[in-house]
């Protein structure tokens, strides 16, 4: 990558976030109906994966940011076990939702830029499909980087562009044509689906992305791998 695309993907800025939370807002009650119609349920499987490769083990301590509906969150319990997970989000609608879901996790309002918890305090800090959603998404992610201990895990999880030509041809035509209107028959809001289907198109993905997790936190090593031909990818950085 030259250095002046290294220099974009730091500068590259987000949505502005009172328009993403009113959005997130207005279709909570349908956020989890339409990403199982959207994805064909394909999105369980992608946070399994994420949960697989961060290594969590019993006890391990995790920190999932942008949760949502708290389905990642879910996932990291039944791995850590005994262990603690804190599912955040600045949507409390959404936290509303996650907290009916499980009891056993702890759900508060957090924005993944200003994080009120002790440095090095996690053994996982993770996002799922949110780090695109972010204002300033390198703030985002020295945020989850800073709250993990040496050699603790960062997981990212976020849809991206397949890299097969093919591929990204069918996919965008998906992208598109198709998940607007699905998304806006389930919710009601079409919109929210438009912008949804564009800010994938757009977010840095691969090694752009990795290139925004080196300038953001001291990781020792970064890897990434392709999820379903690359319409997302999973990142995970360790910490120095």
């Amino acid at each position: 990558m030259s250095s002046n695309e290294q220099q974009q993907n730091r500068g590259y800025r987000g949505p502005d976030e009172r328009r993403i939370r009113e959005m997130f807002r207005s279709i909570a009650g349908q956020y989890d109906r339409a990403n199982t119609v959207l994805s064909a349920g394909i999105h369980h499987r992608w946070r399994r994966r994420a949960v697989r490769w961060s290594g969590a083990v019993p006890g391990d301590r995790v920190l999932d940011c942008a949760t949502g509906t708290g389905d990642l969150a879910i996932a990291f319990k039944k791995a850590v076990k005994n262990g603690e997970v804190i599912g955040t989000d600045f949507v409390p609608e959404m936290l509303e939702l996650a907290r009916f879901k499980s009891a056993d996790i702890l759900f508060e309002v957090a924005d993944v830029t200003e994080l009120a918890y002790d440095s090095a305090s996690f053994d996982i800090a993770s996002i799922s499909f949110g780090i695109r959603n972010v204002n300033d998404p390198e703030r985002g992610l020295a945020e989850l980087a800073r709250v993990v201990k040496s050699g603790g895990r960062v997981m990212v999880l976020e849809f991206g562009q397949p890299s097969n030509a093919l591929v990204s041809r069918t996919y965008d035509w998906y992208r598109r044509r198709v998940m607007p209107r699905i998304g806006g028959v389930v919710t009601g809001r079409p919109e929210a689906y438009e912008y949804l289907e564009s800010s994938a198109g757009a977010f840095p993905c691969r090694e752009q992305f990795v290139d925004l997790m080196r300038s953001a936190g001291d990781f020792a090593s970064i890897e990434f791998e392709a999820l379903t031909f690359g319409i997302a990818y999973l990142y995970k950085g360790v910490k120095r």
